[in-house]
C-alpha cells in the first residue's frame, strides 16, 4: 500500500478540510503531516461548522485513526480548546486520536517571541497569525525544541531550561510580556494532551502500510507558502509540498501514491506577500462577500483575485498532482466574465514560469471566459453543469495537464461532485 496526499496548491485556504472529510471512508487512517494551529480547517455537515486547527479533518468519520504527525507543531493550550469544542458536540476523541512523539511542542514563550519578531519587523512585518509557529520550528530547525516525547522524559527540566532561554532574548529585545497568564493556560492544555496516546509515528504508519491499510496524508496551508518554494519570505515554516508528508510522516518517497492537488476556481491570500492577480475594487469585494473570504482561525479578510495558472502549473510541478479538486466554484456562479492569468509580463518579456522574485515589474496576462451564470449549488451531478461551467473546466485541464476529478459547488460535504473520467 502507498500514501496518498491531499495539498493545497494556492497561499492555503483551499477547502482541504472538506475534501478530507470526503474522501475518509475510503481510509483507514487520515495523518497531519505539517504545520501548526494557524492553519484551520473548516468542515459543514448536518447544520454544523467546525473548525480544525491541528487536529486531522478526517476526525468526525467514526472508526479512522487519526494522526497528528511528527511534522506538525502543536500548541497544547489551542489543542485543549479545539478538544472540548469537539467533545461537547459529541465526538469522542481519545480512542482514534493518536498523537506523534517526535511532533514539537508550540511553549507559552513561542507566541511571546512570535509578536516581539513581528514588533521589531515594523512595516516589514511577514503577517504571522502569532501562534508562535516561526520561532517553535526555529528552535526544531537549531535543535533546542521540546517534543511531545519529552513529555516522559525529565520534562520540567528541559521546559524551564527553554523558557530561560526565550525570556533572555525577549528581555535583549526590550519586549514588555507577561508569562504568568498564557504558561497557567498552557498548562492545563498540557493535561488534556496527556490524555491522548502518544506513538511513535513513523513505525506506526508503515506497519500499516504493511499491514495493508489505506492511509491519507493531510497538508495544511498551501504550496505558495512553503519554506522552499513559496514566495519567499511571505511564507510560512515548514514544507507544505508533498515533500514534506515524507519528511512529516516518516514515509519513503516511494511510498507516496496519489497526489491530490486542491485550488479554488480563484486565487486568496491573507495577511502579507505578492498577489499577482489581486483585485483592489468591487470584483474582489464580491469574490470575498460571495465566498466568505475571512480566516477560519484568524477571522481576517482574505485578498481575492482570478485564478493565478502560473502559479498553478508550478505548484503542480513541484508536488507531482495527479488529480486536481477545484473549491467553491458556485463563488463564480454570477459572474458574466471569468479571467484567469496564463502569464505574467516581466519588464516587457512574457514569462510562463514562475519566478524567483514576484516584484512590481511583474503584469498578469489574462484571458477571459465567458461565464455561467447559473446558481450550481444544487447540483447533484456533472450533468447539470451549464455549458459554459464545461468550458471552463476544460480549459484548465488542458492548460494545467491534469484532470479535474472533483468539483465543489458549496461548503456542505454533501455540495460534493465527483467526476466520471474523461
Amino acid at each position: 500500500m502507498k500514501v496518498d496526499t491531499l495539498l493545497g496548491l494556492q497561499w492555503g485556504d483551499e477547502g482541504k478540510g472538506k475534501v478530507v472529510d470526503v474522501l475518509t471512508p475510503e481510509y483507514d487512517i487520515v495523518a497531519r503531516f505539517q504545520g501548526g494551529p494557524n492553519a484551520g480547517h473548516t468542515l459543514e455537515f448536518e447544520g454544523q461548522k467546525y473548525v480544525l486547527r491541528s487536529i486531522p479533518s478526517g476526525i468526525f468519520q467514526g472508526g479512522k485513526i487519526n494522526i497528528i504527525g511528527n511534522g506538525v507543531v502543536l500548541d497544547p493550550a489551542l489543542f485543549k480548546v479545539e478538544v472540548e469544542a469537539l467533545e461537547a458536540s459529541g465526538h469522542d476523541l481519545t480512542q482514534r486520536l493518536y498523537i506523534s512523539k517526535k511532533a514539537h511542542l508550540i511553549l507559552p514563550t513561542h507566541r511571546l517571541l512570535d509578536a516581539a519578531y513581528e514588533a521589531q519587523k515594523g512595516s516589514d512585518k511577514i503577517g504571522t497569525t502569532g501562534k508562535g509557529i516561526g520561532p517553535a520550528y526555529t528552535d526544531k530547525i537549531s535543535r533546542n525544541g521540546l517534543r511531545i516525547g519529552d513529555i516522559d522524559h525529565n520534562f520540567e527540566a528541559k521546559y524551564r531550561a527553554a523558557i530561560a532561554r526565550h525570556e533572555t532574548i525577549l528581555q535583549q529585545m526590550n519586549y514588555p510580556y507577561d508569562l504568568s497568564a498564557v504558561e497557567q493556560e498552557w498548562m492545563a492544555g498540557l493535561e488534556t494532551l496527556k490524555r491522548f496516546r502518544r506513538i511513535d509515528s513513523d513505525h506506526f504508519i508503515n506497519k500499516a502500510l504493511q499491514a495493508g491499510q489505506k492511509i491519507l496524508a493531510e497538508g495544511a496551508q498551501g504550496t505558495m507558502l512553503d519554506i522552499d518554494f513559496g514566495s519567499y519570505p511571505f511564507v510560512t515554516s515548514s514544507n507544505t509540498v508533498c515533500a514534506g508528508a515524507c519528511t512529516g510522516l516518516g514515509v519513503a518517497p516511494a511510498k507516496i501514491g496519489e497526489v491530490y492537488g486542491i485550488f479554488k476556481a480563484y486565487c486568496t491570500r491573507v495577511g502579507s506577500g505578492p498577489f499577482p492577480t489581486e483585485l483592489l475594487d468591487e470584483t474582489g469585494q464580491k469574490m470575498r462577500d460571495l465566498g466568505n473570504e475571512y480566516g477560519s482561525v484568524t477571522g481576517r479578510p482574505r485578498r481575492c483575485g482570478w485564478i493565478d495558472l502560473v502559479a498553478l502549473r508550478y505548484a503542480i510541478m513541484v508536488d507531482g498532482v495527479t488529480q486536481l479538486i477545484m473549491m467553491k466554484s458556485d463563488v463564480l456562479d454570477s459572474f458574466d466574465t471569468i479571467k484567469a492569468c496564463v502569464a505574467y509580463q516581466i519588464d516587457g518579456k512574457e514569462t510562463e514560469d514562475f519566478p524567483f522574485e514576484i516584484g512590481e515589474n511583474l503584469r498578469p496576462v489574462y484571458v477571459e471566459l465567458p461565464g455561467w451564470q447559473t446558481d450550481m449549488t444544487k447540483m447533484q451531478s456533472e450533468n447539470e453543469f451549464p455549458e459554459e461551467f464545461n468550458a471552463y473546466l476544460s480549459f484548465l485541464e488542458e492548460t494545467l495537464g491534469v484532470q479535474i476529478r472533483i468539483v465543489s459547488v458549496g461548503p456542505d460535504r454533501e455540495q460534493t461532485i465527483i467526476l466520471n473520467d474523461n
